[in-house]
């Protein structure tokens, strides 16, 4: 199913009856969101597939409260007090034969037999446990801080590792001159060095012999920060990534914080500026645990990484390429494990990233061999995306499934020893948070199929075949296999339906939603539905989708005031059939159509949803194919809409504040006015994993930044600008709007004012912010948009 209706047909129904919008006031919208109804914001499956747990947070409290119902529909009750320590969680980890589950829960590890409900606590303490996982010997194994515990239902807890970034006390020490004659000349040092030694050595012995003592220290060195590790299944066997100590951080901001409890100025540390060091490289090292022997792991095999792909910027910057391999880090910013092990230890597989973010290589490793076997190349000469790039092992222990952007779009994929990988799924459209399901003949995923906004539960078998939908809900937001594999636990959202849950038989049927959390007040108002249309491009780009808000019945011959909205973050989709991030702002744009207004939101270049080519489009150009995007929208409004192209507006926060400074200031006279919230002004200013990205650094791609700073286009600005900004933003700084704002007074602009908010960092939380924020929004639309 889905609303996605062509363009023709949304221009002859522009007059089709529909119910009438329930007014909204700006107070109402901007007010606290518990009026709507909180949202289900995480669900998971009981351990027999009866009942669904999930969380929501509480009326006007920052409690989460966790619920069940169950999975056969009917009332939800409130899980309290000693229930609580029965409880399951969302990332549950099944065992080989479906029969236990592991997870963390509070920090501790649970066991669950999912034969009779059965619950073991393996582990007590108040730091969290990480790196869960089977042993091949039907044990679990995890880490707190890298030292590595494996239970067994013999024997129970052993640590059975422990690394530690020190020097290794019993180590020979270097060599010297002075010491070799002490030890030359002095038998007594000499006796006390050979009793020091035998003690040592029969504690080892002791050690290596005695199963109940805990295993000796592994020692990395002083110089190094351990960052990730992981255990083999039979524990034999570690993978460890680390970073050098000494690595230089770049110099950190202070942030004022000018409202405070004290009643003094106080000041807060803020991060690096984008190029003030580039991410500290990391290091790869194997640990034979029998031995205690760690050994660095060579990347040279990697194909690309003695290769600059920046020389020629170098170049023309001034600087030398780089010799040797690139720096690279463990998977690090991808959010998806990077060290994972087949079943039985045999194998690991490795993702790493060129910290210039061109390369991504997935790797094989065998215990013992201090050599990597490239598996797979992901290369871009603009930059890898930090999304789709889950990684694993089939049932067989022997064949890699990976997702990769090498067709241009997200895909699935595996790969049998070095053989070229294989695509289960193609297309122009992505996938996206693949689960292999329990009997691992089969992948479920989200796809967006039928159109860029429309997201269902896919299944494919892991041989390949039809791609099939299993849901047909539009906006499913995330899922989960029930314990025994024959349905799937859903959350979904609609455009004024916050996040619920619903449950699907796996074999594809009827969805039977067991939540609606809105409010009786909310559900009972006659929202404007946002028609999802496609924008012509002007510019090469095919079309751009939009959110189009408009009254039910134009009056003929009447222009209307266009209002253009922009999200924010760049790599970001809010046209979709999902509960929108700016739910805030789908009320405001109800209420400009309640008075006269047509609205348009933009998913332009750079958002997510659309491929990798239009993700790139804006490679060292922000703000410019963007631009391009509205003014074709705009064109589309007024051609199409009875839009009044001389009765303009923009706005938007944080990248939607970007793209109203250069909509403002590189398209004087298209929008006669403009909100910038929480706006970047110059990238300079901005941190280095999202920006380096795009940019590269300012050292070797000046340019870039110059092309792609609104500081530098400021001089023409000649509409009405409103910019707002929160003092305690820890994301795009408020010196950001404080600088342009300085531009803007030396160019002697007129029409512009900004409002501080001392108590909001980027996200607002407070109410009387939000309110404040877009009634002067709204006065500067009424007041330069109104005839």
């Amino acid at each position: 199913m889905t609303r996605l209706l062509s363009l023709s047909l949304l221009l002859a129904l522009g007059s089709a009856a529909q119910a009438a919008p329930t007014p909204i006031t700006l107070e109402q919208a901007m007010a606290e969101p518990d009026w709507i109804g909180n949202p289900v914001e995480s669900a998971w499956w009981s351990w027999n597939g009866q009942q669904v747990q999930y969380t929501q947070k509480r009326d006007a409290s920052p409690v989460r409260d966790t619920f069940q119902i169950a999975s056969s529909g009917g009332p939800a009750s409130r899980i309290e007090g000693a229930a609580r320590g029965d409880l399951d969680t969302a990332s549950r980890i099944h065992n080989a034969s479906n029969t236990q589950a592991v997870f963390v829960r509070d920090g501790n590890v649970f066991l669950r037999d999912l034969r009779n409900g059965s619950l073991t606590q393996l582990s007590h303490g108040n730091e969290r446990a990480r790196g869960l996982g089977f042993s091949h010997n039907g044990g679990v194994i995890w880490h707190v801080n890298h030292t590595w515990f494996h239970w067994t239902q013999a024997a129970g807890t052993r640590q059975v590792a422990n690394l530690r970034a020190e020097k290794d006390p019993n180590a020979a020490p270097a060599a010297d001159g002075l010491r070799e004659q002490q030890m030359a000349t002095l038998q007594t040092l000499r006796r006390d060095r050979e009793q020091r030694d035998a003690l040592r050595e029969q504690a080892e012995q002791w050690r290596a012999t005695d199963p109940t003592r805990a295993a000796a220290p592994v020692y990395l060195g002083d110089d190094v920060v351990i960052v990730d590790s992981a255990l083999s299944p039979d524990a034999n066997h570690l993978l460890v990534s680390t970073r050098s100590k000494k690595a230089e951080t770049g110099q950190g901001g202070k942030m004022p914080l000018y409202v405070t409890e004290s009643g003094y100025e106080e000041f807060e540390n803020v991060r690096t500026r984008v190029g003030r060091n580039d991410p500290a490289p990391q290091t790869l090292w194997q640990v034979d645990l029998a031995s205690g022997k760690a050994s660095k792991v060579s990347l040279d095999a990697l194909p690309g990484i003695a290769s600059d792909p920046l020389a020629e910027l170098r170049k023309a910057a001034g600087k030398d390429a780089l010799k040797g391999n690139r720096d690279v880090q463990v998977g690090a910013g991808f959010g998806a494990p990077s060290m994972v092990w087949n079943a039985d230890g045999s194998q690991a597989a490795v993702m790493l990233r060129s910290v210039d973010n061109k390369d991504r290589w997935i790797a094989t490793l065998t215990p013992g061999s201090d050599t990597l076997s490239p598996r797979h190349r992901l290369t871009d000469p603009a930059w890898i995306n930090w999304n789709y790039n889950d990684f694993g092992w089939l049932a067989d222990g022997r064949t890699l499934w990976m997702l990769s952007e090498q067709s241009g779009y997200s895909h699935l994929y595996t790969q049998a020893g070095n053989a070229r990988p294989k695509a289960l799924t193609g297309g122009n459209w992505e996938a996206s948070m693949p689960v292999l399901s329990h009997d691992g003949s089969s992948f479920y995923f989200l796809c967006n199929q039928a159109w860029p906004g429309d997201y269902e539960v896919c299944n494919v078998s892991v041989n390949g075949g039809a791609v099939r939908e299993v849901t047909a809900l539009d906006g499913v937001e995330d899922f989960s296999l029930s314990p025994n594999g024959e349905q799937v636990l859903v959350r979904w959202s609609d455009s004024y339906i916050p996040p619920q849950i619903a449950v699907v038989p796996a074999a594809g049927g009827q969805a039977l939603k067991l939540t609606d959390t809105r409010s009786a007040e909310f559900k009972a108002r006659n929202w404007i539905e946002p028609q999802m249309v496609q924008v012509p491009s002007k510019h090469g780009a095919g079309v751009v989708w939009a959110k189009y808000y408009g009254p039910e019945v134009m009056e003929p011959g009447k222009q209307y005031p266009i209002v253009m909205f922009v999200h924010g973050a760049g790599y970001l989709q809010n046209v979709h059939a999902r509960y929108p991030n700016y739910f805030r702002e789908q009320m405001f744009h109800n209420l400009l159509v309640q008075q006269g207004y047509i609205v348009l939101d933009m998913d332009f270049r750079a958002s997510e949803g659309y491929g990798r080519n239009w993700r790139t489009a804006i490679y060292r150009n922000m703000g410019h194919p963007e631009l391009e995007d509205y003014l074709d929208g705009l064109d589309w409004l007024v051609e199409n809409k009875q839009g009044d192209r001389e009765r303009a507006g923009i706005y938007g926060g944080s990248y939607g504040g970007f793209m109203t400074f250069m909509a403002l200031f590189r398209a004087p006279g298209a929008f006669k006015a403009g909100a910038a919230l929480r706006p970047v002004g110059d990238w300079m200013q901005y941190n280095h994993a999202y920006t380096s990205n795009i940019l590269n650094t300012p050292e070797i791609d000046p340019q870039a930044y110059r092309t792609s700073s609104p500081i530098w286009y400021a001089e023409g600005l000649q509409d009405n600008l409103f910019i707002g900004h929160g003092m305690m933003d820890d994301n795009v700084f408020f010196q950001d709007s404080v600088n342009l704002s300085q531009r803007l007074i030396e160019l002697r602009k007129d029409n512009w004012y900004m409002t501080a908010y001392p108590l909001e960092r980027h996200g607002y939380t407070r109410a009387d912010s939000w309110y404040d924020q877009y009634r002067r929004i709204h006065k500067l639309f009424e007041q330069t948009l109104k005839p």
